[in-house]
C-alpha cells in the first residue's frame, strides 16, 4: 500500500487531533449512507412544472462514493493511491453492489489485502501522458501539435463508469484532468480556433449544448460526481466565440441553452425576500438580485475526500457538514481554493464561500444575460430580448453598486456582514472583462492592478501567499486572458501588453527549460507554479489555448498595441 508522494507543490495537510478526525470521518461516512439510501427511494413528490426538467439524469447512487460508501471510504483514508481522484475515476468490472458486499464480508480476514482487492475488482485510470510528447520546436507549433494528443473520441462509458457520455469528441486539460472541464474549455476553444481547429472548437459547444440537454446545467466537469455543481458560466462566452465565426444562426441555435443556463443559476430567485438567499441566489437589503457559488451536496467531494475530511476536522466549532459544502461552493468557483474564501484569508477550515457574491460570477452572468437579449433579438423575440436587456442593466447597476471598493478596485460582496471585501484579486478585472465598469473605474482598477498585480512573470491571482494554488504567487493562462481582454477594451493598451508578453516570457522559460506546457505558473519568474491538493500537471489544455492566442495578438517582438474589437 503506497501513501502519496511527498511534494513541495501541494498544500500541507491541516494538523488536526486523532478525535477531530475520527468525528469527521464518521460525519462523512453516515451522510454518505443516508444519501446512498436516499437515492435508491422512490421519490415522494414530482418536480415543480416551472422547472424544466433534463431529458436523463443518472442517480446519485452512482457516483462513486454513494455506490460502494465504505470501500470508497476505506481506500481513500488508506491513501492507497497517490493521488484522490484515482479511485474517484475507477471503474468497477462488476455491480458496485456486489463489490461493496464482497468488500464488507472480507475485510475482517486476516491477510485481507485492501491494494489487491481493488486492483482485481477496478479499472484504474492513467494520467494523460504529455510529458514526453515532442511534436514542435517553438510555442505556437507545440501547441497546435499537442491538440491531438488531448482530444478525445471515446465510445460511451462502460457500465458504472464515473464519466458522463458525450457525443462529440473533447479536449482534456491533461494530468489527473482525463474528463472534459467547463471553463477550462472556453479557454481552450480560444487556442483551437487560433491553430486552425475549429471543427474541435464547435465539438466542445455541442457537447456543453448536450449536457445542458441533459442534465439542465453544465457539470463542474464530464463525471457523475460534478453534477451537484457547475462552474464559473463560460457557455454564452462559448456561443459569442462560435458567433464570430459561423455568424447570427449560433445564437439562435443555441438560445434554448442558454436560457437553461440562465433558468439553473436564477433558479429560486422569484420567491426570495430581500436579505434571502437561496442555492445560488441572493436578493440583497434593496432587492438587487446577484448570484453565489454553491453545490447541492454537504458531503466530501470524491476526488479529494480525505483532503476534505480532515479539513472538516480542522474547524471543530463548525459542524463538518458546513464546510464540506463550502469546500463544495469553492470548488464550483474554479478558484480550489483561494484566500478569497477563507474567513481569516489563512486557513481552509474558516471556507466560507457562499456567504460571498464574487465579483467574476456576477460579472459572467450579466455576460449571459446579454447574451441572451442578444440572441432573443436576432430569433424575433422582442418581449424575451427586452426582459434580459433589462436584468443584465440590473446586474450591472448592481455590480456598481455593491462591488466596488472605493479604493479603486472591484471586489466580492460579503451580503451577510454587508461589506465589500478589501482584498485585491486578479478577479477585480472581470468588470472590464463584461464591459460593465465605467471608464473612471476602470482606470482605477488599471491603476490598482499594475502596483499590486503585475510581477515579471504575469498577473498575480491574489497579493497573499498561503499554500493555496489560487493565491500568489501563482499566475494562472485564464485569468491573464480576462485581464488582458478587459484591459484592451477600455484602451489600457500599454498594461494589456505587459500582462500578455510577461506571462509569455514565463510560459517561454518553463517551455525551454522543460519543453512543456503547465497548470500555472509563478508570476515571479523565480519558481515553478504550486501549492493546492496535487502536484503541478503538465497538458495543458487551457494554458495551450491562452498562449496560443496570446501569441496571435502579441506576436514576438511586435511593438503594437492591438485595438480590441469591442468598445466599452
Amino acid at each position: 500500500m503506497r501513501g502519496p508522494l511527498p511534494c513541495a507543490d501541494r498544500r500541507p495537510e491541516p494538523d488536526v487531533s486523532p478525535r477531530r478526525l475520527e468525528h469527521a470521518l464518521r460525519t462523512a461516512l453516515v451522510v454518505l449512507s443516508l444519501a446512498s439510501a436516499a437515492a435508491c427511494a422512490p421519490a415522494t413528490h414530482p418536480p415543480r412544472a416551472s422547472a424544466p426538467e433534463p431529458t436523463q439524469r443518472p442517480a446519485p447512487s452512482e457516483t462513486p462514493d454513494r455506490a460502494y460508501p465504505a470501500l470508497f471510504a476505506a481506500v481513500q483514508q488508506a491513501e492507497l493511491f497517490d493521488d484522490q481522484k484515482t479511485f474517484a475515476d475507477a471503474r468497477p468490472r462488476r455491480e458496485p453492489d456486489q463489490v461493496q458486499a464482497d468488500f464488507l464480508a472480507r475485510r475482517d480476514e486476516s491477510g485481507f489485502d485492501l491494494a489487491a482487492f481493488v486492483h482485481a475488482n477496478f479499472d484504474v485510470p492513467a494520467p494523460v501522458a504529455t510529458t514526453d510528447v515532442k511534436v514542435g520546436r517553438t510555442l505556437a507549433a507545440h501547441i497546435d501539435g499537442l491538440w491531438p494528443h488531448l482530444t478525445r473520441t471515446d465510445p460511451a462509458p462502460k457500465p458504472h463508469d464515473s464519466r458522463l457520455a458525450l457525443p462529440h469528441a473533447y479536449v482534456v486539460p491533461g494530468g489527473r484532468f482525463r474528463e472534459m472541464y467547463y471553463w477550462d474549455s472556453y479557454f481552450t476553444m480560444l487556442g483551437l480556433v487560433e491553430s486552425g481547429e475549429r471543427e474541435r472548437a464547435r465539438d466542445l459547444l455541442a457537447n456543453f449544448a448536450a449536457l445542458i440537454d441533459a442534465y439542465g446545467h453544465i457539470p463542474n466537469g464530464a463525471r457523475t460526481y460534478y453534477l451537484s455543481r457547475s462552474q464559473p458560466p463560460y457557455f454564452s462566452h462559448m456561443v459569442e466565440l462560435e458567433a464570430r465565426i459561423d455568424g447570427d444562426t449560433v445564437y439562435r441555435r443555441y438560445l434554448p441553452q442558454l436560457r437553461r443556463e440562465h433558468a439553473f443559476w436564477m433558479q429560486g430567485a422569484q420567491a426570495l425576500a430581500p436579505g434571502g438567499a437561496t442555492r445560488r441566489v441572493v436578493r440583497l437589503a434593496d432587492g438587487s438580485v446577484l448570484n453565489r457559488y454553491w453545490d447541492d451536496l454537504d458531503t466530501p467531494r470524491p476526488e479529494a475526500w480525505l483532503h476534505d475530511v480532515r479539513t472538516a476536522a480542522s474547524a471543530p466549532d463548525r459542524p463538518p457538514t458546513q464546510v464540506f459544502r463550502e469546500l463544495r461552493a469553492g470548488a464550483e468557483s474554479g478558484w480550489d481554493y483561494s484566500s478569497r474564501w477563507l474567513g481569516d484569508r489563512r486557513t481552509l477550515g474558516t471556507i466560507r464561500t457562499t456567504e460571498l457574491l464574487p465579483v467574476d460570477l456576477n460579472s459572467l452572468m450579466h455576460h449571459l444575460e446579454a447574451t441572451i437579449a442578444l440572441a432573443c433579438a436576432k430569433d424575433a423575440q422582442p418581449d424575451c430580448a427586452r426582459e434580459f436587456d433589462q436584468r443584465a442593466a440590473q446586474r450591472a447597476a448592481a455590480i456598481e453598486a455593491h462591488l466596488w471598493n472605493a479604493k479603486g478596485f472591484y471586489a466580492d460582496y460579503d451580503w451577510k456582514h454587508r461589506t465589500v471585501s478589501t482584498q485585491v484579486t486578479a478577479a477585480a478585472l472581470y468588470p472590464l472583462f463584461a464591459g460593465i465598469a465605467s471608464p473612471q473605474r476602470a482606470k482605477l482598477t488599471a491603476t490598482t492592478a499594475r502596483t499590486q498585480l503585475l510581477q515579471p512573470g504575469g498577473l498575480l491571482t491574489t497579493t497573499l501567499r498561503t499554500g493555496q494554488q489560487w493565491d500568489a504567487p501563482n499566475a494562472w493562462a485564464p485569468l491573464q486572458w480576462v485581464a488582458v481582454e478587459g484591459l484592451a477594451r477600455y484602451g489600457e493598451d500599454a498594461l494589456a501588453k505587459d500582462i500578455a508578453t510577461n506571462f509569455l516570457g514565463e510560459v517561454q522559460r518553463v517551455f525551454d527549460e522543460r519543453h512543456k506546457l503547465v497548470e500555472k505558473y509563478d508570476a515571479t519568474g523565480r519558481a515553478h507554479g504550486g501549492g493546492g491538493e496535487y502536484p503541478l500537471q503538465d497538458g495543458f489544455g487551457w494554458t495551450n489555448g491562452v498562449v496560443r492566442a496570446l501569441l496571435v495578438r502579441y506576436p514576438p517582438n511586435s511593438t503594437a498595441h492591438p485595438k480590441h474589437p469591442d468598445g466599452p
